[in-house]
């Protein structure tokens, strides 16, 4: 996928977070394991999202794997002591399709 269309998709995956009471924290968070999309919060709970985006579903759920997840808990743990966050947080997925934005929230394997 291109870089445009990857920006495409995290710009509707944080429109809907936006509709559904979500405030965007940050983006496009790097560090040497990996990369965040989007790190947004709502209430109390912070959510460290990755977007995938495919023609369907089913291929873009099967770009989320175990060792992907892997590097996004490292990346999260690298975002948490730099910014001194002691905070309730979740890993979630939003799946991007020709259909909509549909997010997954607290995945694990």
């Amino acid at each position: 996928m291109s870089r445009a269309k990857g920006n495409d998709a995290e710009e509707l995956a944080c429109q809907l977070l936006q509709q559904q009471g979500f405030v965007i924290v940050d983006r496009n968070v790097y560090s040497r394991f990996g990369e965040i999309d989007i790190i947004a919060r709502k209430e109390h709970l912070w959510h460290f999202i990755e977007v995938k985006s495919a023609q369907d579903y089913e291929r873009a759920i099967q770009n989320v794997t175990p060792k992907k997840i892997g590097r996004i808990l490292k990346t999260v743990d690298v975002y948490m002591k730099k910014h001194a966050l002691d905070v309730i947080f979740s890993i979630d997925v939003a799946i991007v399709t020709p259909d909509g934005v549909e997010l997954l929230e607290n995945i694990t394997f």
